[in-house]
C-alpha cells in the first residue's frame, strides 16, 4: 500500500466496503440454519415449539369463533355439507399449526434454491473488490502540500459516506436474517387463524409476508450480481485532468454506483411487492 496518507485513506475505505460486500455474498449462500453455527435457529424452534401450544389454543378459539359467525344456528351445521367443510377447515388448520416449522423451512429452501439459481447462472462466485487506481495513486503522490489540503477534504468526506454505506448495507442483509426468524418463531399464532373463515386473511397476510421475505433475499443476490458487474468495469482515472479533478470524478462515480447498490438492497421489500404482487 502507498504511504501517501490521502491515498491509505481510500484504500481504508474501500478495504471496509469489499468487506461488507464479501461478508453479504457468504450470508446470501448460508441458510437461516446455519447463520452463527446454527445456535440462533436452535433457540427459535424452541421458541416456536412452545408457542406451539398457545397456536392450538387460538386454534380452537378461531374455530369456534368462525363458527358462529358463518353459521346461522346450529342446525345448519348439522348439514353435511356445512359440517364437512367447518371441520375439513379445522383440520387443515391444525395441520398447519403443528407442521408450520416444516412450511416454513420449505419455503426457505425455495428462497436459497432462487438465490443459488440465479448466482451460478451470473457465473459470478464473489464481490468483485473496488481498488484505487494506479494512475490515480500516482497523481495523488506527486501533489504538494497546498495541492494536497482539498484532496484530504474531498477523500475524508468521501470515505465518510462509503464507510456510512457498507454498515447500511450490511445492516439491511442481517435484517433479512432476523426477520425470517421472527416469521418462523411465531408462526403458529397467526397460522391458527385459518381455523376461522373470518379470520384466514391473517394467515393468508402472514405467508405472504414471509414469502416475501425469503424473495427479498433473490432481490439482494440479483442487486450484488449486476453491482459486480459494474465493479468489472470500474471507472477509469481521468489522467488528464488534475489530482483533485481526478479524484472528484473517480470516487464520486464509485460512491454513485454504491448508492445504487445500497438503495436497491434497501428497497428489496418493494421490490418483491412489485415484481411478484406479494
Amino acid at each position: 500500500m502507498s504511504d501517501n496518507w490521502i491515498v491509505q485513506n481510500i484504500s481504508r475505505a474501500l478495504q471496509m466496503w469489499n468487506e461488507k460486500l464479501s461478508e453479504i455474498w457468504i450470508l446470501l449462500s448460508m441458510p437461516p440454519q446455519e447463520f452463527r453455527n446454527g445456535d440462533i435457529w436452535r433457540i427459535i424452534c424452541t421458541v416456536h415449539s412452545v408457542l406451539q401450544a398457545l397456536g392450538y389454543a387460538l386454534l380452537v378459539l378461531f374455530f369456534t369463533a368462525g363458527v358462529l359467525k358463518t353459521c346461522g344456528s346450529f342446525a345448519e351445521l348439522k348439514r353435511p355439507e356445512t359440517a364437512l367443510r367447518v371441520f375439513l377447515r379445522f383440520a387443515l388448520a391444525k395441520a398447519a399449526v403443528t407442521y408450520g416449522m416444516e412450511l416454513m423451512t420449505s419455503m426457505i429452501r425455495i428462497g436459497q434454491g432462487i438465490i443459488s439459481s440465479m448466482i451460478d447462472a451470473s457465473g459470478i462466485s464473489g464481490a468483485v473488490p473496488y481498488e484505487v487506481p494506479l494512475e490515480l495513486a500516482t497523481a495523488i503522490e506527486s501533489c504538494g502540500f497546498l495541492e494536497s489540503v482539498p484532496l484530504w477534504a474531498v477523500t475524508l468526506i468521501g470515505s465518510l459516506i462509503v464507510w456510512i454505506l457498507s454498515f447500511s448495507l450490511i445492516l439491511n442483509v442481517y435484517g433479512r436474517f432476523f426477520r425470517i426468524y421472527l416469521y418462523v418463531a411465531a408462526a403458529p399464532l397467526p397460522l391458527a387463524a385459518f381455523a376461522g373463515e373470518p379470520t384466514q386473511n391473517i394467515g393468508v397476510s402472514f405467508i405472504r409476508s414471509f414469502a416475501g421475505v425469503c424473495l427479498e433475499g433473490a432481490v439482494t443476490a440479483l442487486a450484488c450480481v449486476i453491482f459486480s458487474a459494474f465493479a468489472a468495469a470500474a471507472p477509469a482515472a481521468d489522467s488528464s485532468a488534475s489530482p483533485a479533478a481526478m479524484v472528484w470524478s473517480w470516487y464520486g462515480e464509485t460512491i454513485f454506483n454504491m448508492l445504487i447498490l445500497t438503495g436497491t438492497v434497501r428497497m428489496a421489500d418493494r421490490a418483491v411487492r412489485e415484481i411478484t404482487g406479494i
